[in-house]
């Protein structure tokens, strides 16, 4: 395997988005974790991997010219193993630029989930793939008439987070948390530290010792 497979396997094995959360406050970067609202649209599945940004803007008709399709169809094509596209719609709603054809070439590439702040639809069909998205809602619209994406790996907000491609991003049940590929090394390193530690923690209490006896010893809630 190669580092990032190695990497991305052991940070879906070991780690959950709270631990990353707690890492990255520790180390001063409080403001990555995305605002409440975007779902899951299966909780039992975790997402680890890389972010792909694709940024779309609202459009309110089509036409030969617009060719609406073009950058969307490129981004999903140009995915590699544990990527995960980072759709963002400035939070528009009537936007639903991921369904079950994109989720499904996005998987056959090795992507591991998709996170937006517009709609996903063909919920049915991504569950039962098993393809791993978190979304700002469910609506049946297409893009089409409504929104286009213009470019692709640039910077976007995302759930008030800054997001650029190639940042790290884990999102499960609790929420989602992007790491800045600057510091991924020292976030991932530190957040793997704190779970295993708190392996410790619960046997203690499993053991029956006081809350704050263990706090006390070890620091960790």
């Amino acid at each position: 395997m190669t580092d990032r497979d190695t990497l991305l396997a052991t940070a879906r094995a070991e780690l959950y988005s709270a631990v990353v959360a707690d890492t990255l406050d520790s180390l001063g970067h409080r403001e990555q974790v995305v605002a409440p609202g975007l779902t899951a649209l299966d909780d039992s599945l975790t997402m680890c991997g890389f972010a792909r940004v694709g940024l779309y803007m609202p459009i309110y008709h089509d036409d030969e010219t617009v060719n609406v399709y073009e950058h969307e169809i490129a981004l999903v094509d140009d995915l590699k193993p544990g990527d995960v596209p980072v759709i963002s719609c400035n939070g528009d709603l009537r936007l639903s630029p991921w369904g079950e054809l994109l989720s499904t070439r996005a998987q056959v590439l090795g992507s591991t989930g998709c996170i937006t702040d517009g709609c996903v639809r063909d919920v049915r069909q991504i569950r039962e793939i098993g393809y791993p998205v978190h979304c700002g809602g469910r609506n049946p619209t297409d893009t089409k008439y409504r929104g286009k994406m213009m470019w692709t790996d640039v910077p976007c907000v995302i759930g008030g987070v800054r997001v650029e491609s190639g940042d790290f991003v884990i999102a499960d049940m609790d929420g989602i948390a992007f790491v800045p590929a600057a510091i991924l090394d020292e976030v991932l390193s530190g957040a793997l530290a704190k779970v295993r530690a708190e392996t410790t923690v619960r046997d203690e209490l499993r053991a029956g010792a006081r809350l704050s006896e263990v706090f006390a010893r070890h620091g960790i809630l």
